[in-house]
């Protein structure tokens, strides 16, 4: 009894020993590749799978999240042969844990060294001036490639940054001068074209100040050409009146005609700009008689026209 009693406790560890043994845990994020006699049969997922004790064993556990690799710095020599220092950073995840496990030995260093492979490539390419100017187009250019490469491992490379791109000190300082010849070329260039801008504002305002001028002498001098007209067709009417007056025997009309025309020649005497004194007899009785002899030379001559009728 002793003997079996002994035997039993051995079958029964045994037995325990076994079942745990086909029972494996995968954590989250995970996957385990499992082995037949050191061949591979199939993946385990997170959470407990059964397996065959002995037969079978567990071969990578593949971190299936998203990872993170530092690119380290190295020189590369760009297409105008300049010497510049570049790292970056790359972001990859697993999809598929078989071929990551067994199409490639140590997946990390494998994808760190395409990765660094193709950025001499791509950046060796390009001119300095394209690598500080068109970091995108660097970062989509070595994303398609990288990920291109590792498909065949089973990874996702989801991002490449290039963090720094680092020319020699003599370089910066060369591009740091060109810079600001540049940056004086365009203050220059638009100092020029404000001060031609503001000639052609202030030959247009000239033009336009002419033109307002010349349209302001012509309205001046067609007032005047008016007024000139007026005053010609008032005195032509006013040379009627009297006419037809006179004709009439009106001598009082006569009387002031020839009195408003003795009035104004003196006026044009007294206002002649080179006249500075003027002697004239301004009684008014030489005026009245004046006015009187030529009244009566008028109404003789009205009387002999009517004699004549």
């Amino acid at each position: 009894m002793s003997g079996l009693a002994i035997f039993v406790v051995v079958l029964v560890v045994l037995m325990l020993i076994l079942v745990s043994m086909s029972v494996v845990t995968v954590r989250q994020g995970f996957e385990y590749t499992l082995t037949r006699f050191g061949r591979y049969t199939r993946t385990l997922r997170p959470g407990l799978s059964i397996i065959v004790p002995v037969m079978d064993r567990i071969g990578q556990k593949v971190n299936m999240m998203e990872t993170v690799l530092d690119v380290p710095e190295q020189e590369i020599i760009t297409r105008d042969n300049a010497m510049v220092a570049v790292d970056g950073v790359i972001f990859f995840q697993v999809l598929e844990a078989a071929k990551a496990a067994y199409e490639v030995t140590d997946l990390e260093v494998a994808i760190l060294n395409l990765t660094m492979t193709n950025i001499r490539t791509v950046m060796g390419s390009m001119d300095l001036d394209e690598l500080l100017s068109h970091r995108d187009r660097i970062n989509a250019k070595l994303l398609v490639v990288v990920d291109e490469a590792t498909s065949t491992w089973g990874v996702k490379v989801t991002r490449i940054e290039i963090k720094k791109i680092q020319p020699p000190s003599d370089l910066v300082a060369s591009m740091a001068r060109q810079m600001k010849a540049e940056r004086d070329k365009r203050a220059t260039i638009l100092d020029a074209e404000g001060v031609r801008q503001a000639q052609i504002l202030r030959s247009e305002g000239d033009k336009q100040a002419a033109i307002l001028e010349a349209e302001g002498r012509r309205e001046a001098a067609f007032r005047d050409a008016e007024a000139r007209e007026r005053l010609a067709e008032a005195e032509a009417q006013a040379t009627h009146d009297v006419s037809q007056a006179i004709a009439e025997g009106n001598l009082q009309a006569v009387n002031y005609f020839v009195a408003q025309k003795y009035v104004d020649a003196v006026a044009r005497f007294a206002h002649s700009p080179s006249e500075k004194v003027l002697f004239l007899p301004m009684e008014a009785s030489n005026v009245i008689e004046s006015i009187d002899g030529v009244a009566r030379l008028a109404e003789a001559a009205a009387d002999q026209g009517t004699r004549e009728g």
